[in-house]
């Protein structure tokens, strides 16, 4: 079966994430955590040999600090459509660089069959 990167469906809950069911029958869910970590940027990702910036907002910390300040849980403030390829999310940290193309969306998945399918 061919995987397809063409949407057929995107619901946004600012607070939540976005689901998006694919025009092949496949429904993927994405955290605003999730979401945030995996951004495309090239300062998230490090791109033209810069160290990478990315974010664990989907991880727990490791050892909880106790004396650690109230952190903002991350949300969505808009998004915009570019172009018929992609999407954009605004997050409330101040984050705007990412272009998520609808081909990175699919290949981020992370439905237990595509993470499985990826392993």
């Amino acid at each position: 079966m061919t995987v397809s990167t063409d949407p057929e469906h995107i619901a946004i809950a600012k607070s939540s994430g976005i689901k998006i069911d694919w025009s092949d029958g496949h429904r993927s869910e994405y955290s605003n955590e999730y979401l945030r970590d995996e951004c495309p940027c090239a300062t998230c990702t490090g791109a033209h040999g810069t160290e990478p910036q990315k974010t664990s907002y989907s991880s727990p910390p490791a050892k909880p600090d106790p004396f650690q300040m109230f952190k903002p849980k991350i949300k969505l403030l808009s998004v915009e459509e570019v172009g018929a390829y992609a999407i954009r999310f605004f997050w409330n940290d101040g984050h705007n660089a990412g272009i998520y193309s609808y081909t990175h969306l699919r290949s981020i998945c992370p439905c237990p069959a595509c993470r499985a399918a990826r392993a």
